[in-house]
């Protein structure tokens, strides 16, 4: 009997060892797993530097051309908040996320996500934008830039409050002037009208009028198609029928239905690289989807605040950070190695148990 007892005190001995092992393990992947922050390459700093150029640029546009900046919307002074309500509005949008996304470090994040996803010098991608948040716009091309990644967007002129909603600087402006100021170097390949249908069905009728004009002249091709499938058709097409043939990923910027489609799906597509996605019904798709069907990586680039908490962006930063200092974060990649490396552990726990068991019987 006492025999008995002495194992079974060594045995619990070693159930407890073994569980404060398991603990220790679990303790120092915790201390070491990547919640501070990501070092920041010099692909990311550049993007990051050409970011912060680019938004000089069009607040320096706004001086010039007499149009004020409204600093009780926009106290950096990015010149990327527009009113709250406008001829091009379309949805509501929150006043925070749009500053959220001007801050230029944003642009060393998408260098980031784009890294994840596997996009190298020499690549294509694909970006759909809506214009709610134009500094995304400027984020992912300057991010393209750096890497030496050749962009291939499509823009819509709607705008969700405080979005790219001046009349007299909406999106295509933007990247007109972008263009003009040599921060970007890459044309759009198509806009469309974006709101209702993406053929501006809400929009004042003259005001509707103007920006098809506007777009005549610029000589970027209109997509105005209110179907749909066919809308999605046309800029798959588009995306894929280049002389590169494929895309290494599509960046989906803001809410524009052609990109999102109309299954509820679409929100469980997490802020971020997602690199697989539930699809729905093809009539159901929009971009992102018919990208995601063909296994292609997605940068999904909405719901600010989820973005902001996955990858340690500051949230509506006054002053904005100089570039390459925020302090980002991507616990995506080291969640799988702290899982395995915790089973490990515990599973060795378990054999030893087994062991010292198997002892004892014997």
């Amino acid at each position: 009997m006492r025999l008995v007892q002495s194992i079974d005190r060594r045995l619990k001995y070693r159930i407890v060892a073994a569980g404060i092992v398991s603990l220790l393990a679990w303790l120092s992947l915790q201390a070491t797993s990547p919640r501070s922050p990501d070092s920041w390459s010099d692909e990311m700093r550049e993007a990051s530097r050409r970011m912060e150029r680019a938004i000089a640029a069009v607040a320096r546009h706004h001086e010039t051309a007499g149009t004020p900046i409204d600093e009780a919307l926009d106290p950096n002074r990015t010149g990327l908040i527009g009113p709250e309500y406008s001829p091009l509005f379309t949805t509501l949008g929150q006043l925070e996320a749009k500053r959220t996304t001007t801050n230029p470090d944003m642009a060393g994040l998408v260098v980031h996500l784009l890294r994840r996803a596997g996009v190298s010098a020499g690549d294509t991608i694909a970006v759909g934008v809506s214009a709610s948040f134009p500094a995304l716009l400027i984020a992912t091309l300057t991010a393209a830039e750096a890497m030496g990644v050749h962009p291939l967007a499509i823009l819509s002129l709607g705008a969700s409050a405080y979005g790219a909603t001046r009349p007299e600087l909406n999106l295509l402006d933007i990247h007109a002037l972008l263009l003009s100021e040599g921060v970007v170097g890459t044309a759009p390949v198509a806009v469309s009208l974006g709101g209702a249908g993406d053929v501006g069905a809400d929009f004042d009728p003259a005001f509707r009028e103007r920006l098809l004009q506007q777009i005549e002249m610029s000589d970027v091709p209109l997509i105005y198609e209110p179907d749909l499938r066919a809308n999605v058709a046309r800029r798959m097409a588009i995306y894929l029928g280049g002389p590169e043939g494929r895309v290494a990923a599509f960046v989906n910027i803001g809410g524009a239905d052609a990109n999102l489609g109309t299954s509820p799906l679409v929100l469980r597509a997490e802020p971020g690289l997602n690199t697989e996605l539930a699809l729905p019904p093809p009539a159901q798709r929009g971009v992102l989807f018919e990208m995601a069907a063909r296994r292609v990586p997605v940068i999904h680039l909405l719901n600010i605040r989820g973005l902001a908490l996955r990858y340690g962006l500051p949230w509506d930063p006054m002053p904005l950070p100089e570039p390459g200092t925020s302090r980002l974060r991507d616990d995506a990649g080291a969640r799988g190695l702290r899982f395995w490396l915790i089973t490990a552990a515990y599973f060795a726990s378990l054999g030893l148990i087994a062991v010292v068991a198997g002892g004892r019987h014997a």
